[in-house]
């Protein structure tokens, strides 16, 4: 049993770069059934275009990402973030996902409640959805704990190693966050 550990989120920086590429390393088998951008072939430069481009994206009003950092010992964790926004709707999917070395440690779910206040707050949103590969447990359980709806199983909604797959469709709404 771990003790308790405190997360919190902050955009990316350069200095995320070494350990972001780390992590996703680290965690291949752990990330690569559920996250196509996660495969064998990810490299120290696919993690350097990806730090690089998120101050960018903030700006435009694209994606808002983030480190998800342990703060006693400053470790980097994983990453969460909003993606995929529609301003006309004020919607948007949540993502998150952890270092195979911090699961079961509360990091993704603390890490995507900060997120979510994050997009409700200062973006405006009304609605967040979690869409969530449909054997992908502990994913569904972090959007569980944070207050999300489970709202149904969607059709062939995402493709995963040239197959299809269904996927849990959660709704995220700034009252299902209990504060």
């Amino acid at each position: 049993m771990h003790p308790p550990a405190e997360f919190v989120v902050r955009p990316y920086c350069h200095d995320d770069i070494p350990d972001l590429y780390a992590a996703v390393r680290a965690s291949l088998a752990h990330l690569s059934p559920w996250m196509p951008w996660c495969s064998t072939g990810y490299s120290e430069i696919d993690a350097v275009s990806f730090v690089l481009a998120r101050a960018e994206l903030r700006e435009r009003g694209e994606e808002y990402d983030f480190a998800i950092v342990e703060t006693s010992g400053n470790h980097f964790v994983g990453s969460a973030g909003i993606n995929r926004i529609q301003n006309q709707d004020r919607l948007a999917n949540l993502g998150y996902w952890v270092h195979v070395d911090w699961c079961g440690r509360g990091a993704a779910t603390r890490a995507a409640r900060q997120v979510a206040r994050f997009g409700f707050t200062e973006l405006g949103l009304a609605r967040l959805e979690i869409v969530v590969d449909i054997d992908n447990r502990p994913s569904q359980r972090v959007a569980e704990k944070l207050g999300a709806q489970r709202e149904g199983v969607m059709r062939r909604r995402l493709w995963r190693h040239d197959q299809p797959r269904d996927a849990v469709l959660y709704s995220l709404l700034p009252e299902d966050l209990g504060e």
